[in-house]
């Protein structure tokens, strides 16, 4: 399908995008790699009149060590994190699961922030943020504030992020040699995942499941046990405890609840 008419204007830094935003208000939509936003204007899901391209705000796309956590750029590119050295030194969870997302098409065009600001429950980058207890800055015409991953996926689609601002930042912990896994089940090469679970390690350990909510969402009682010491088989039954996973055409819920402990029990072995 073809969308709606709209209009488009380039940004070429935060505080533009930021200041066209307050202009256009609620009629204008943020495109980044575009890959969550275009095909929901093409099915009329999304229909803004004005279309702020922010692509190509280069000082958004970085990936920096700090003394105590990787600062990634909201505009930095799934190929970026996949292939960095320092992630991959200090964060290697994060850059095994860039490189799930997608085709290489998709991973050299979108962006993390694109992808965390989507805020689909079947997505593979935010259950690595939850895992791993990232914070999120935003940024807007107030200037800037920090979110904690739990408080950062509101609902549906939605995010802490308002019609005014954006995305700039996310900042996750080091987790240098401390064990990790991602797991995910899905039909096809490249198909969103019915479910799946990032897992990490260390002396806060995360889980962030993949499909098993209406928000992307952690497997708090897992988590619980994992901290305490729990055995695989104790922690991977609780891997679906208090959630709710959706019923559709790729599985119902008690198949999704089932994937769930055996994803989970899969990778604390494999971690």
């Amino acid at each position: 399908m073809i969308p709606a008419k709209f209009d488009y204007k380039p940004a070429s830094s935060a505080e533009e995008a930021i200041a066209l935003l307050g202009e256009y208000g609620d009629e204008a939509k943020l495109l980044a790699g575009g890959h969550s936003l275009l095909p929901l204007m093409k099915l009329r899901l999304a229909n803004p009149e004005m279309l702020i391209d922010i692509g190509g705000v280069k000082d958004l796309s970085y990936i920096n060590e700090e003394a105590d956590h990787i600062a990634v750029g909201a505009l930095t590119r799934h190929r970026s994190v996949e292939n960095s050295d320092l992630l991959k030194e200090h964060l290697p969870l994060l850059a095994h699961t860039a490189g799930h997302v997608g085709d290489p098409q998709v991973r050299n065009r979108g962006t993390i922030g694109g992808s965390l600001c989507h805020g689909d429950p079947a997505s593979d980058l935010p259950a690595v943020v939850l895992a791993t207890r990232a914070t999120l800055v935003i940024a807007g015409p107030n200037g800037e504030r920090t979110v904690a991953a739990d408080d950062f996926f509101t609902d549906f689609w939605e995010t802490a992020v308002q019609e005014d601002e954006i995305l700039t930042e996310i900042q996750f912990p080091k987790f240098t040699g401390e064990e990790w896994s991602f797991q995910k089940f899905n039909r096809r090469a490249q198909d969103w995942a019915i479910v799946g679970c990032a897992v990490q390690q260390g002396e806060n350990p995360g889980i962030g499941m993949i499909n098993m909510g209406s928000t992307p969402v952690r497997a708090a009682a897992a988590e619980t046990a994992l901290q305490s010491s729990e055995s695989t088989e104790t922690i991977a039954a609780l891997a679906d405890e208090g959630l709710t996973p959706p019923s559709d055409i790729h599985g119902q819920e008690d198949y999704r609840r089932h994937l769930a402990r055996v994803l989970l029990e899969r990778a604390l072995t494999n971690s």
